[in-house]
């Protein structure tokens, strides 16, 4: 249940670095990582995450458990490719996304905003994981539900 590292946005991740290790694929979570939860089309702050990111020749996919024609609008608008349905904390989509861009988990990060899918879809499919900071407060009911054992992993295991 613990991400390699946690950062405060994708805005302040060392993607150069990620770079000259090896990395080649970034899997993406949306909601709350790289724009609004439930959001129907990405804001500036996506734009700019995104070029940042394939600047360093890293290149993004969206990894989404949210529903396809929403998912692939907003991947579509950004440019990147996009896997819905993703079932996380299932595998099913990570190894898809992983297998579309044809790279192997080793040359692949996964980042998101929750423990509970995104970090251990990222975990259990041998990618390194990466947490970042909730994007904006405002959220599902469901999702911030799972906000306080999140808090409570996070407290024990001090990330």
């Amino acid at each position: 249940m613990k991400p390699e590292k946690f950062y405060d946005s994708l805005a302040v991740m060392p993607w150069e670095e990620f770079a000259d290790e090896g990395i080649k694929t970034a899997l993406l979570d949306f909601d709350n990582t790289l724009g609004p939860d439930r959001a129907t089309e990405p804001e500036e702050y996506s734009y700019k995450c995104v070029k940042l990111i394939e600047q360093t020749g890293i290149r993004c996919c969206l990894v989404s458990n949210a529903k396809s024609g929403r998912s692939s609008k907003i991947a579509e608008m950004l440019g990147i490719p996009c896997v819905t349905f993703a079932g996380k904390p299932g595998t099913s989509g990570v190894l898809r996304a992983i297998k579309l861009m044809g790279s192997a988990p080793g040359e692949c990060i996964m980042v998101g905003d929750q423990i509970f899918t995104d970090v251990i879809a990222g975990n259990r499919s041998g990618v390194r994981t990466f947490m970042v900071e909730r994007l904006h407060k405002r959220e599902a009911w469901y999702i911030a539900l799972k906000r306080v054992p999140e808090w409570i992993v996070r407290a024990i295991a001090h990330f």
